[in-house]
């Protein structure tokens, strides 16, 4: 490995500690090296703070050190626009920065490589597409809101080696996968701006769709509700901190109107969506999400959500926990018989096999080959 890309992964390890907190803005690592040692690094820590390049900057100063003529390494195109914070082009020149490798530009509108244009008019050196796979698979939520304003969409689930989703309700069990698996999945979910599922979840679980320890940032909450059965007892229409969403169809709604007084009066906002094939119109509900500027949902479902998603091809990536286990006759809801429903084969690619504990988690893009 040359010490370009090096440094270049290094900053984008870093820009992986701020997953979580930065969103909707994208994760952004930075590392600044003079004369072969490194002599700055930041990552962007947390929306509304300072980017990642200034970080950069301050950590060099702390230590002592001068960035003039130094080369910079970061993980996205530098913004050239005041937002929150100031430009970040305007604090790299006046640093003095010698060369600065960006692995790729910023799709978004504000920037659109506006800020490599800048840099490069004043005569700076800036090679763009270093580590770029790297950097994009990073913020695929970012990239995709922001060349299709869509949602990118993640489906979870877990099971155990025989497929099963859930064990019976009389074996008093709730979960599948282990404690670390489930922090993992936490992560996911606070890293999302919505966390979906399907009533049946609703009614059969009693999920509080809330990522755990409950602070920093708060998700919408979601739930596909074509027929209006949910519960007004569930944890999901009374946890009032956490902002909630159902969609429902004007067949589900029909002669319901006490009932829809009493969700609206927990706060809680209904949308009725076309119905397609006797559900809630599924793109809809994304188009009516991404108007809402959710970047990125969590799918915690079960199959009959998931296959639907799938087969709509409205799944951008899944993650998959699998358990030592074998639920046999005390499981039921095998993942196997909702997929029947999906027509096209579905790859995963840039696949990544973890391990949590005795779990294995299997996640990945999904690509669809043309049939």
């Amino acid at each position: 490995m040359n010490e370009d890309k090096k440094h270049m992964k290094m900053a984008l390890r870093l820009a992986q500690f701020g997953v979580g907190m930065v969103e909707p803005n994208p994760a952004v690592g930075c590392v600044i090296v003079k004369n072969g040692k490194v002599i700055g690094k930041g990552y962007h820590k947390k929306f509304g703070e300072a980017h990642a390049e200034i970080n950069a900057l301050q950590d060099c100063r702390d230590k002592g050190n001068d960035p003039e003529g130094a080369t910079m390494y970061v993980t996205l195109e530098p913004c050239c626009h005041q937002g929150k914070t100031g430009p970040c082009t305007d604090a790299i020149l006046a640093a003095k920065i010698g060369k600065l490798f960006v692995a790729m530009s910023d799709p978004s509108e504000h920037n659109d490589g506006r800020g490599i244009r800048q840099l490069r008019a004043t005569g700076l050196d800036v090679e763009v597409g270093l580590c770029e796979h790297y950097a994009r698979l990073l913020n695929a939520a970012f990239i995709k809101y922001a060349r299709t304003h869509r949602p990118y969409v993640i489906v979870k689930w877990a099971q155990g080696l025989d497929g099963k989703l859930a064990w019976k309700p009389e074996t008093k069990k709730r979960w599948i996968s282990n404690a670390q698996s489930r922090k993992d999945a936490h992560k996911i979910r606070r890293a999302s701006q919505a966390i979906m599922t399907g009533v049946n979840t609703i009614l059969t679980d009693d999920p509080a769709l809330t990522p755990r320890p409950p602070k920093g940032k708060v998700p919408l909450r979601v739930v596909v509700d074509s027929k209006l059965r949910i519960q007004l007892g569930k944890r999901f229409m009374n946890t009032r901190r956490f902002p909630s969403m159902i969609f429902s169809t004007e067949e589900g709604v029909v002669g319901q109107e006490k009932k829809i007084d009493k969700i609206l009066a927990k706060g809680v906002d209904l949308t009725v969506v076309p119905t397609i094939n006797e559900r809630c119109g599924l793109r809809t509900v994304l188009t009516e999400l991404a108007r809402r500027e959710v970047r990125q949902v969590l799918v915690e479902a079960g199959p009959t959500l998931i296959s639907s998603l799938l087969e709509e091809g409205l799944v951008d990536a899944v993650r998959i926990y699998i358990a030592p286990v074998i639920l046999g006759n005390q499981g039921y809801v095998p993942i196997s018989d909702a997929m029947t429903v999906v027509t096209h084969c579905k790859t995963l690619r840039d696949m990544e096999i973890k391990t949590f504990g005795g779990d294995i988690c299997i996640s990945g893009e999904v690509d669809t080959p043309e049939s």
